[in-house]
């Protein structure tokens, strides 16, 4: 696979985010409604966060169980990361969302934390494809297409109570929270570091626990707790589907 095929096949992976990002532009603005979606969000990103973590930290176990001298040096890169992608985006969220939570900030939270995590997808499509694993690497696309088409919903949950929601705007969030897989695909294809990956993946995990908490927030002033837990419990599964239909496409 060529070096401009394999950058065009990952952008596509990203931009795939785009087909859920249209539920936000849906006017039914009641209660229940509002809070399934933003459950539905959490679910999502907490099993993201799952998903991420478990991908940051393996390289670190492996090293620790084979006794080699970088164990410290990942171990140390986690917990940078992770602080890192956690504690900026509290500071943000101090700094300019004081005196009420912004639905268009918090969403742009939202595809930033996802973006983090799709540059390190793109990465794998990447140095896949520069190491001739094609079969492989085609995987990768496909699987993380499918991902990606389920976190455009959760960048759109905390656009649903807003009255007016441009295309533009959504086209913004898609593309910072989808643009990151071409990118960390062309690096992936010219320059191969697992610890890069490894801090992009930290950056993610501290990202998104700030982005769920934010959420949580947002729930708990919205009431229907009964369709919050319907929610929560769907988005995770959903989570869990694509992942397993990437395993079973051999990912």
């Amino acid at each position: 696979m060529s070096y401009l095929q394999t950058v065009i096949l990952g952008g596509l992976a990203g931009l795939t985010i785009l087909l859920g990002l249209p539920v936000a532009r849906l006017r039914l603005a009641s209660r229940q409604y509002l809070s399934l979606l933003n459950a539905f969000a959490i679910g999502i990103l907490l099993f993201l966060f799952v998903e991420v973590m478990e991908h940051a930290v393996g390289p670190v176990e492996e090293a620790l169980e084979a006794g080699e001298p970088e164990f410290l040096l990942l171990l140390l890169i986690v917990g940078l990361g992770f602080a890192a992608g956690l504690l900026s985006l509290m500071y943000y969220g101090q700094r300019f969302m004081r005196g009420g939570e912004s639905a268009r900030r918090l969403a742009l939270l939202i595809a930033a934390g996802i973006g983090l995590h799709n540059f390190s997808e793109g990465l794998a499509i990447g140095s896949s494809a520069q190491a001739g694993e094609l079969a492989f690497a085609l995987t990768l696309v496909v699987g993380f297409g499918l991902h990606n088409a389920t976190e455009g919903f959760g960048i759109a949950a905390p656009l649903a109570s807003e009255k007016a929601v441009s295309w533009g705007f959504l086209a913004i969030c898609g593309l910072i929270a989808g643009g990151p897989t071409f990118l960390g695909t062309v690096v992936g294809f010219s320059y191969a570091s697992e610890p890069l990956s490894i801090l992009f993946l930290a950056l993610a995990g501290g990202a998104i626990i700030y982005v769920v908490n934010e959420l949580f927030g947002a729930g708990r002033k919205l009431g229907a707790p009964a369709w919050a837990g319907w929610g929560i419990t769907a988005g995770v599964l959903l989570g869990f589907t694509t992942e397993f239909i990437l395993k079973a496409l051999g990912g």
